[in-house]
């Protein structure tokens, strides 16, 4: 072999995109080439427009383009494949440079960009194989350039000194600072280098030029500036694959194995990072969140010596989106690295702690907090005491008292209440003590306790565990690092260590605070990677406030935020912001109403520059008079869906089950619209639990809680009307008597929303009968009503 062949990223996915023959003409090419890379057959010769790219046969119609990327110790020629294109697609204006921020190989196409946006920049393309003609044809003047309207560039606030610091590669600057719409810069960064890509997307989202540097620069920023005229070096930073029988294999079976396995290069600097505390990575729904801590895992798992135990551990919230991290995790890392890891949900943790603890016979049974909600309203109503009403006792135990693991009433005297809206008086706090005090002694002579009791007690018995871990550990060290031997064996001297290395959680901001205490005491603070937190407060579905901080989690300074959306396309994205965020242009039926998001500490997080590089049909809005009209609707959607999705692009036949999914606000209307299209549409149904679908039926249907982690081709939200979303009747009480518990009730049903609204991956509907609900983009819902 006298060359060796690298395959640059962006070629490998263009490979899964063409035609069989294609990929096996292209595997001959790289076989005769690293044979003997002068081969006349092979054709090769450099483009005019950039002398360090090279154009080589690989069939009749396509052509390899490589760049040179020196020579290695034995003598064997590099080369990268930075693409493979049909000959009339290959252009003498391509370029290949090294990045001045990453110092990666950057290969830039502007065949894709606009013809406007060339013309207003002075590029003119040209052909590097003209076709051939029958006989000469006399060139034909281009036409005399008319008035042409002239628009504000997009990015007229930045200049090419700000983009070439914030990492836009060189040749696409005079570009992008002439791009007047966004379909322009659509077309201008279809071609671009990732970082390029991410920057003016961010810009043109509204990010500041410092956000961007801070949350796109900067986590891909060499140390110091490479040498833009060292391909050798940047080629060893560049992300590519060695053109070998397994990639072959690879491209072969398409992209899907791609995307599954593909970091962006800001995910992966995440992944890779060394923390030497607590760390937290954020983001809107789709932007790789769940994938990084999957990531995580196996960077993680990678590290760790042999061994049979499981010192990393994998939780979330729930039982159903625990078996999906499982599915994904073994399909990531090989069996014997799997063994090492502990996937387990949250509540099912807490319970192996109290099983631990807790003598044969002596355990309760765990109820869900509405079991809990109405034996406080018995008691109420047998005391007759009618200061505070049930619900704001229950959760100011949940989320007060234990989620503070407040021992005493003179320590609830003195507990932190933020959030919690409503303030108690010294003489309130003593009465909401007693009355809770007989709300509990209830539970336990009923010998039932709620998951919130069992976190607390949980985290209780871990925090006594950690203490004991540590006294030992001081002890060893008094005397001289000896083994303990014969020192009060009951004082759980058999713990010789903690429970994980490495604990990573995802969908985090549904965690109750006396989970974090928990989790917080299952791993060793003073090691590095202890815990590694992937969530988004803006899809915070149940009521558990948190801040971090206050629980002994400190993660400031190791925080890093995702903004780019590889799941939801841009004109879903556009309706869902408008949905947890009422300012949004266009949505003047709230427009005065301010939400706030927290950021698991105290402070504020935000969707600042959150976008999608992908493109589809607008969400559609549908109003009906009555709820019956509303299903009639529905059903004859989802009988043009399925037949829409009965077929691939080649006429195969596919089974659409599984990717359409109906998504309503309550049990109630999960059954109603199933028995609907079930006995009147001929459309079978699986219910969304816990544990998942439920059942075979092709059309999902659940409520908005059960869709947290899930995504359709195409989903239906129905009944979105007002009333119902939010449910006006249970939380209206609340905007005079305890606004913040209005707002907090509020944002959560937002929250359910927006969860719901970025399920959908290419199609949404959106339908409701009578009043729509007033967290729709008023804009939309005045242009179907009106």
């Amino acid at each position: 072999m006298t060359a060796r062949l690298s395959l640059y990223r962006k070629a490998e996915q263009e490979l899964y995109k063409l035609d069989r023959s294609v990929k096996s003409d292209f595997y001959n090419f790289c076989h005769h080439f690293r044979e003997n890379p002068e081969l006349h057959g092979l054709r090769r010769k450099k483009l005019k427009g950039d002398s360090r790219i090279w154009s080589a046969r690989v069939s009749q119609d396509y052509r390899a383009l490589l760049a040179r990327t020196g020579v290695d110790a034995d003598g064997t020629e590099s080369w990268l494949v930075i693409a493979v294109r049909h000959r009339k697609d290959v252009y003498e204006e391509l370029q290949v440079a090294v990045n001045r921020v990453t110092g990666e190989i950057e290969f830039v196409d502007l065949a894709v960009v606009g013809d406007s946006a060339l013309r207003r920049a002075g590029i003119r393309l040209t052909p590097a194989e003209p076709e051939p003609q029958a006989q000469p044809v006399e060139p034909v003047p281009e036409p005399a350039a008319g008035p042409e309207s002239v628009e504000a560039p997009l990015l007229a606030a930045y200049d090419v000194a700000e983009l070439r610091a914030l990492g836009v590669a060189e040749q696409l600057i005079d570009l992008a600072l002439a791009v007047t719409t966004s379909t322009e810069l659509d077309q201008l960064v279809e071609g671009a280098p990732l970082l390029s890509k991410d920057v003016l997307y961010g810009l043109a989202a509204g990010m500041s030029a410092d956000e961007v540097r801070k949350e796109i620069t900067a986590p891909v920023e060499l140390e110091q500036e490479p040498d833009l005229d060292d391909f050798a070096a940047a080629l060893s930073r560049t992300k590519v694959t060695t053109v070998d029988d397994a990639v072959r294999a690879a491209i072969e079976e398409g992209d899907f194995r791609a995307w599954k396995v593909f970091l962006h290069p800001t995910q992966e600097r995440i992944v890779h990072r060394r923390y030497t505390g607590p760390a937290r990575v954020s983001g809107g729904p789709g932007t790789g969140k769940t994938i990084v801590a999957l990531h995580r895992v196996k960077h993680l798992a990678e590290q760790l010596p042999p061994g049979h135990n499981k010192p990393i551990l994998l939780t979330t919230f729930t039982k159903n989106l625990t078996t999906d991290l499982r599915l994904r995790l073994a399909s990531l890392v090989e069996p014997e690295l799997l063994a090492r890891v502990d996937i387990a949900h949250i509540d099912q943790l807490a319970a192996r702690v109290l099983g631990e603890n807790t003598a044969p016979g002596r355990g309760r049974q765990r109820v869900y907090d509405q079991v809990a909600l109405n034996e406080m309203r018995q008691l109420l109503a047998e005391l007759d005491d009618r200061r505070f009403e049930a619900e704001f006792l229950v959760e100011e135990w949940e989320q007060v008292i234990l989620g503070q693991s407040v021992p005493t009433r003179s320590d609830y005297f003195k507990a932190r209440r933020a959030g919690r809206g409503r303030a108690l008086t010294r003489p309130e706090r003593a009465h909401v003590w007693k009355l809770i005090e007989q709300f509990t002694a209830r539970l336990d002579k009923m010998g039932v306790e709620t998951w919130g009791q069992a976190a607390e007690r949980a985290a209780r018995f871990e925090i006594e565990r950690a203490a004991k871990i540590r006294d030992r550990r001081a002890y060893k060290e008094e005397v001289g690092g000896k083994d303990l031997i014969h020192r009060d064996n009951s004082s759980g001297m058999r713990y010789l260590g903690y429970r994980y290395q490495h604990i990573v959680v995802d969908e985090a901001q549904d965690l109750r605070p006396a989970h974090w205490k928990m989790l917080r005491a299952m791993a060793d603070p003073d090691l590095t990677d202890d815990l590694f937190i992937a969530g988004d407060t803006h899809q915070r579905i149940y009521d558990h406030q948190v801040a971090l901080g206050a629980l002994g989690i400190q993660i400031r300074g190791r925080s890093s935020r995702l903004t780019l959306s590889y799941r939801t396309t841009k004109e879903i994205l556009a309706e869902a912001l408008r949905v947890v965020d009422p300012k949004t242009p266009k949505n003047l039926m709230v427009k005065d109403e301010k939400v706030v998001y927290d950021d698991l500490d105290d402070g504020i997080d935000t969707l600042a520059g959150y976008r999608s590089v992908l493109h589809g049909p607008q969400p559609v809005f549908v109003p009906y008079d009555t709820w019956e009209h509303e299903l009639a609707g529905l059903a004859a959607t989802l009988h043009t869906w399925r037949q829409e999705l009965s077929t691939d692009e080649g006429g195969a036949p596919v089974d659409p089950s599984g990717r359409i999914a109906v998504c309503v606000a309550d049990r109630d209307m999960v059954s109603q619209t199933m028995y609907y299209l079930e006995t009147k549409a001929g459309i079978t149904c699986a219910e969304l639990t816990k544990e998942g679908p439920k059942g075979d039926g092709e059309v999902h249907v659940g409520t908005m809680h059960r869709f947290k982690g899930l995504e359709y081709q195409r989903l239906a939200i129905v009944g979105a009307s007002d009333g119902i979303i939010p449910r006006t009747a249970t939380i209206e009480r609340y905007r005079t008597e305890d606004s913040a518990r209005y707002e907090r009730e509020q944002r959560k049903a937002r929250s359910l929303l927006f969860v719901a609204t970025t399920r959908a991956r290419d199609a949404l509907l959106i339908s409701w009968h009578g009043t729509p609900s007033p967290y729709l983009p008023a804009g939309r819902v005045a242009a179907v009503t009106s």
